[in-house]
């Protein structure tokens, strides 16, 4: 698949229909900020993100990409969603947060700055795209030797098609409803494997589970409905003369 046919223009559409609404904290997009602590203290665990260069993959209206250069990281995040991008750069303009937004493709991305940075994230993207083993190949190249690599998306599992979709798309109205397809949920086993052959390697995973009822959410190590998982991309051989 080239890189021009791996994006589901109804998704793009979709997200960009409630574009003004991404940053409000009580609205279609609220689980997103209510999780962000979690993703974030889960990079923490295992990067240093200060003074490091780092790139969103599918940053969206910039919630996690405004919180990683908060941390002092050098972010780039990217996304196809025009509008959505466009709100994400008016709020970093009104937070006063350095950082660079651009309009491109994963793969796009990682053929102009290969491994060039230290760390990628790609976060709840995996599961709108026709072909995410081409996300984690791009995410893999453009990450130093070294870097890691940080991936978030929904198992396809029957807890995620009752909890992830119907409750809370149709019976809460937490999150927009047409966000998610069950089919193109991915499983565990099925991530690590896209990684193994983009070249990453295994170093952690965590369930992220979300109480919408409550609005309280943890780290756990129940991967069944939304998880995140922990690559890192080896350093290159020295072959001795």
């Amino acid at each position: 698949m080239n890189t021009s046919s791996n994006v589901d223009q109804q998704e793009l559409a979709n997200f960009n229909q409630y574009a003004h609404k991404w940053w409000d904290t009580d609205g279609e997009f609220g689980a997103l900020h209510k999780i962000n602590p979690l993703r974030l203290n889960f990079i923490k665990r295992h990067f240093a993100i200060n003074n490091k260069k780092m790139l969103d993959i599918g940053c969206g209206g910039g919630i996690l990409s405004e919180s990683l250069a908060l941390e002092g990281a050098e972010v780039t995040g990217i996304d196809l969603a025009e509008d959505v991008l466009n709100i994400a750069k008016l709020h970093a303009l009104d937070s006063g947060v350095k950082l660079e937004y651009l309009i491109s493709s994963a793969e796009d991305h990682a053929n102009q700055r290969p491994e060039h940075y230290d760390s990628v994230t790609c976060m709840e993207m995996l599961e709108h795209v026709p072909d995410p083993q081409a996300i984690v190949q791009a995410a893999a190249d453009a990450t130093k030797p070294g870097g890691l690599v940080f991936f978030s998306t929904l198992n396809r599992s029957n807890k995620s098609l009752l909890l992830a979709v119907f409750t809370a798309e149709y019976l809460l109205n937490i999150v927009p409803k047409g966000t998610h397809q069950h089919d193109k949920f991915i499983k565990p086993s099925e991530l690590s494997q896209m990684a193994r052959q983009a070249g990453l390697v295994l170093i952690d995973s965590a369930g992220i589970d979300y109480n919408p009822v409550f609005k309280r959410c943890a780290l756990s190590h129940d991967l069944s409905i939304n998880y995140l998982m922990a690559f890192q991309k080896p350093q290159n051989e020295v072959i001795e003369p």
